[in-house]
């Protein structure tokens, strides 16, 4: 058995999908069982990260357990608990999503977010793993209402490029390490093929849609701004805009090498990604 938390987030849904194609035996957590939709035989099952009851009946005879915890400035001890719930029920195989630059105290406070999971997993005893991926190619999802309204893409992050990364590429991984105890105590940085720019990306997604996208470069004092105006916090809007500043200035455009090889293949590009989804741009 193979417990899959935030299952249906973007890379958990992903590794549920991935592992019932190969006829593992995988079980769902999420807060809402009656609204998941998943693969047939997949068993989906309740799991909050605010009761531990519920955690430690979704994680009882397992083998492995894939974590994903919903790390805030917040609550940075959530994944310590899950980490804990995990182990407490017996499961051997521990696989952690986190994030890349986790530690580098150049990056600022945000580095610090999954730091206390980290440690949590690599002292609990039990074969672990570690993911830290780059930015996800689905984050362009958010470009879908502009794009299909005639608007230009929203940039905030000026020219600064990053490794994106396709969400199925970082399942697969995850999927590698649940399986095998071959990626005991590593810590993978995951990224795609080439660092780039939002304006690189537009023009790829561009390509997809066969047409030419738009950019419109919004300034970093505004991007604050905006955060504020939806109601997110002062701390919050002062992180963020450290975090696209960070990258504004070329801090994230690390590309590695650990897809290709714990894979055996390239890391799939942007351009592969919006290729499969550019349906979700078209009216």
């Amino acid at each position: 058995m193979i417990v899959i938390t935030g299952a249906t987030g973007t890379i958990g849904s992903e590794v549920v999908r991935q592992l019932a194609e190969r006829g593992e035996k995988v079980r769902a957590v999420t807060r809402d069982p009656e609204q998941a939709r998943v693969p047939e035989g997949v068993e989906v099952v309740r799991g909050d990260y605010a009761d531990p009851a519920s955690l430690a009946a979704a994680f009882a005879g397992a083998e492995a357990a894939f974590l994903v915890g919903q790390v805030t400035p917040d609550n940075s001890d959530v994944d310590a608990k899950l980490i804990a719930a995990a182990r407490d029920a017996g499961v051997a195989r521990l696989v952690k999503l986190s994030a890349i630059g986790t530690g580098d105290t150049i990056l600022g406070p945000f580095a610090t977010w999954h730091m206390p999971g980290e440690k949590a997993i690599s002292e609990s005893g039990r074969v672990w793993t570690i993911l830290r991926p780059s930015s996800f190619a689905s984050n362009t999802l958010s470009w879908a209402a502009p794009i299909k309204e005639g608007k230009p893409v929203p940039n905030m992050t000026g020219t600064g490029a990053q490794g994106v990364i396709d969400p199925r590429d970082i399942a697969a991984v995850a999927v590698a390490a649940l399986t095998s105890d071959a990626h005991a105590g590593r810590v993978y940085t995951l990224t795609g093929p080439e660092p780039l720019s939002v304006h690189q990306q537009a023009a790829m997604l561009g390509a997809a849609l066969g047409r030419e996208l738009e950019v419109d470069d919004i300034p970093l004092e505004q991007v604050r701004e905006a955060l504020l105006a939806a109601g997110r916090s002062e701390a919050f809007a002062d992180r963020a805009t450290a975090g696209q500043a960070f990258i504004r200035n070329g801090g994230n455009t690390t590309v590695t090498t650990d897809v290709e090889r714990v894979l055996g293949r390239a890391p799939r590009t942007y351009a592969d990604w919006a290729r499969d989804h550019a349906a979700a741009f078209r009216g």
